[in-house]
């Protein structure tokens, strides 16, 4: 099909209403849960096993999300149970409630070993204040110190603040897979960059696609590097991925994604996703015509102003930009005094 004439399109207009559901297809039924920023929401679906509801992602862990659960569980999920809970990838807007749903409902947890490794991980590592690690890591990315000096005293984002406790026990969900779920054969193909091991599930008995956030519409998810993993190299991931995943792309699968609306024109929209960062990409190497710290990078990759409410995540993703431009050779790096990498162009 000539891509110059495919367009994206929503053939839902509005998302369901909180505790209601809109089914999207037969036995599919698209729901969503609050998420306390500005992101203000995550998709999450139920699909008819028969003998139950498997629910893919399930939201924050707080006690607005159980009220709504129960709505969602006595309406339309009403009359079966819970069995599966199917989690895409570990962040805490898709795996915070499948704990609960383990214990509270004994559902199974189907997720991939990667995700369920990383979220039993940092469910442990819970901080009244950032550890040296985390200051260290904000100090190289060149963190604004206005922003700096409150954080360092601040109780930083646990994931066990939005996630309930994940017991012993999970089914893995791994690359080549072929799932039943809701009466359909699904394959799973993984991709990278957003998280390890993101899960996504493309039907071979209709056009629907599980994309969590690998496959969003209208906005790109975050792609950040963390103290956990400094060097890391998400951007090159997220390219890879974009590419691996476009191949099973059709125009008239309808996406159902972690955010946002359903959409179909998916594979015009990879390629969106793909050139939203080679863009940013080149316009931050026109911007490090002079020696700069992350911090001081924003401006080229999010064209707006950034506040202090969104500070870190814009932080996490300029870092992991010039940690690409690094790694292919494009840009060098020198400790600052203060600790802060300054980043400069070869040549």
């Amino acid at each position: 099909m000539d891509q110059t004439v495919v367009k994206i399109r929503y053939p839902f207009a509005e998302p369901p209403a909180e505790g209601e559901a809109i089914e999207v297809a037969d036995g599919v039924l698209w729901m969503r849960l609050p998420l306390p920023m500005a992101l203000d929401h995550v998709n999450v679906y139920a699909l008819d096993d028969g003998d139950g509801w498997a629910v893919i992602d399930t939201g924050f862990a707080s006690e607005r999300s159980k009220a709504v659960w129960a709505r969602l569980l006595d309406g339309p999920l009403a009359g079966k149970p819970v069995t599966r809970v199917i989690v895409t990838h570990h962040h805490p807007d898709h795996i915070g409630m499948a704990g609960w749903f383990q214990t509270e409902h004994g559902a199974q947890l189907w997720t991939t070993r990667t995700a369920w490794l990383f979220a039993r991980m940092l469910m442990l590592d819970a901080q009244a204040t950032p550890v040296q690690e985390t200051l260290d890591f904000w100090r190289s990315g060149g963190m604004n110190p206005e922003i700096f000096d409150r954080r360092k005293a601040e109780r930083p984002f646990n994931f066990s603040d939005m996630v309930a406790p994940l017991p012993l026990g999970f089914n893995r969900i791994k690359e080549g897979d072929v799932i039943r779920i809701g009466g359909r054969d699904w394959d799973v193909h993984l991709g990278y960059g957003h998280a390890p091991e993101h899960a996504t599930f493309w039907s071979r008995d209709d056009n629907l696609v599980l994309g969590g956030d690998q496959l969003l519409p209208s906005i790109s998810p975050n792609i950040g590097v963390y103290a956990t993993e400094p060097d890391a190299d998400p951007v090159s991931e997220w390219l890879e991925s974009c590419e691996f995943l476009a191949q099973f792309a059709r125009e008239d699968q309808l996406v159902l994604p972690g955010h946002k609306l359903p959409f179909t024109g998916l594979s015009k929209r990879m390629q969106q996703l793909a050139d939203n960062h080679t863009g940013a990409l080149n316009r931050l190497v026109k911007h490090l015509s002079e020696p700069r710290v992350a911090g001081d990078c924003f401006a080229p990759l999010f064209k707006r102003k950034i506040g202090a409410d969104v500070y870190g995540l814009a932080l996490v993703e300029t870092m992991a930009h010039l940690n690409y431009l690094y790694h292919s050779g494009v840009v060098t790096r020198t400790r600052r005094q203060d600790g802060a990498w300054i980043w400069t162009l070869k040549g």
